[in-house]
């Protein structure tokens, strides 16, 4: 059952991903280029999780999860604090 939702937080992950992205190349919105990315960024973690848990669960990816996690938060953080300025 746990695989199932992991797969399904990555596919909604990019889901959000591809429509901010799309709605960026309409509207040419900084927040929504940054939320893109930072949701792309998040399809990745996702993926790293099912990987880690489901496919090689003796192997251990939580630093790779660990750092996909925090680039998605930073790319975010800095298109909210760029797009204040």
């Amino acid at each position: 059952m746990a695989e199932v939702v992991y797969i399904l937080c990555a596919l909604t992950s990019a889901a959000c991903a591809v429509l901010l992205l799309r709605a960026w190349r309409r509207t040419r919105m900084k927040l929504l280029l940054y939320s893109g990315l930072c949701f792309s960024v998040l399809t990745v973690n996702n993926v790293l999780l099912f990987v880690d848990l489901v496919l090689i669960p003796a192997g251990d990816l939580s630093l790779a999860r660990t750092l996909a996690s925090l680039a998605g938060g930073s790319v975010l953080l800095f298109g909210l604090i760029w797009d204040v300025s």
